[in-house]
């Protein structure tokens, strides 16, 4: 049976082989056939092209052989594709691009922001000019050489000056409030604001008004405010004739009458003519020295109790609001608290003086004198009681 099976097998497998050669020839013998066609056709057009080239005679241009060619060949004809067509530009020649329409929007921009940096040069330049009449750095060296541990309350002060007398006109005056205890400087600086000032302007400019001296009684309280707004006034209107800005200094507030804060309270305002809204005024007072006290020692382990921008406002903020009750004219104010003074200071106080009378500032002697005045004690630090106010007398006795 094995045998018979693998004889049915041999033929099946010659018959597939044989249909698959017969096949393989057919397409050979047909690509051929194709292929010879293809050399006659070449071959003829190749004998017509030299024919052509032969005569001698005239050409003349007909359709016929075109005609024989289509009918002859008809796989020859076919239609060929067009070539898009380049722009040729001559070499000598400029190839010129579109022209752009210049915007004039961009041109007038760059002028404007020509100007506006003209204008602000030059506002900066007349800032300048304008803070020479005052010689601000000066009155900050004098202010560094004659007043003892107050660095923060001068930093203070020279800032505010400087923003305000930068420039002529201004919307409200200016007006700072000196607060703390008792000789710690203030009247002194009040003092040297009015030597100052008397020196860059001229002596109509500048008042300096002591409440004990000008106006002790309160009875001639209306007198004395009439002949105040009449000083004011005259003060002003010379100011704004001159394009110079008047100072008004007041020491002793504390025991200024009720009829007079309120005349001041009124100039302080923003709705007023503009040659009011151009001054300087200077409220020194000791008004509110208990908060301050009661500050720096709570804060002695500070080096710079006031230096601390974050306690040096709660402080602000506190005076201004105790100060507020006590009348409404320090809402208008900027309140410049002045601290503590240390025994260091105090010795420099004594020295200072003590170098103005002519005696020889020996430091023992300098430190025994300064260990006569009263001290607060907090931590390791010692403040005086009455500040530098008992040195002028100390030195007298000398």
């Amino acid at each position: 049976m094995e045998g018979e099976s693998q004889t049915d097998e041999a033929p099946a497998r010659m018959s597939s082989l044989t249909s698959k050669l017969q096949a393989m020839i057919r397409i050979r013998r047909k690509y051929q056939v194709f292929k010879a066609r293809r050399a006659e056709l070449a071959r003829e057009q190749s004998r017509t092209a030299m024919l052509h080239h032969g005569s001698t005679g005239p050409e003349i241009f007909t359709f016929e052989t075109t005609a024989a060619g289509t009918a002859a060949n008809p796989c020859v004809c076919r239609r060929k594709k067009k070539r898009k067509s380049r722009v040729m530009f001559p070499n000598s020649g400029r190839k010129y691009l579109p022209v752009q329409e210049r915007n004039r929007a961009k041109s007038c921009l760059f002028l404007l922001s020509i100007i506006v940096f003209l204008q602000v040069y030059n506002a900066i330049e007349n800032l300048d000019d304008h803070l020479q009449k005052y010689d601000l750095e000066g009155l900050e060296k004098t202010l560094k050489r004659e007043v003892f541990g107050q660095k923060a309350a001068m930093e203070n002060i020279i800032d505010l000056l400087t923003d305000y007398l930068s420039t002529y006109v201004h919307n409200k005056p200016l007006v700072l409030s000196l607060n703390g205890p008792i000789g710690v400087g203030k009247s002194h600086l009040g003092r040297i604001l009015a030597r100052h000032f008397r020196s860059v302007t001229r002596d109509q400019l500048v008042l300096q008004y002591f409440m004990l001296h000008h106006c002790p009684l309160e009875e001639k309280a209306t007198m004395c405010t009439q002949d105040l707004a009449s000083r004011i006034t005259e003060m002003v209107n010379r100011g704004e004739s001159e394009e110079r800005i008047p100072v008004f200094i007041f020491d002793e507030v504390e025991f200024m009458h009720k009829e007079i804060l309120d005349f001041l309270h009124s100039c302080f305002q923003a709705n007023q003519t503009n040659e009011f809204l151009n001054a300087v005024y200077v409220l020194i007072s000791n008004i509110g020295q208990g908060e301050i006290t009661k500050f720096v020692l709570q804060n002695s382990s500070s080096s710079a109790p006031f230096g601390r921008q974050r306690g040096s406002h709660e402080l602000v903020k506190q005076l201004k609001a105790s100060l507020s009750k006590y009348h409404p004219v320090w809402k208008e104010a900027d309140i410049v608290p002045f601290s503590l003074l240390e025994k260091a200071h105090i010795m420099d106080c004594f020295l200072d003086e003590m170098t103005q009378e002519g005696f020889y500032p020996d430091s023992s002697h300098i430190e025994h004198l300064a260990g006569e005045i009263s001290y607060y004690t907090a931590g390791d630090k010692e403040y005086s009681m009455n500040g530098c106010k008992q040195v002028v007398a100390k030195v007298n006795l000398l």
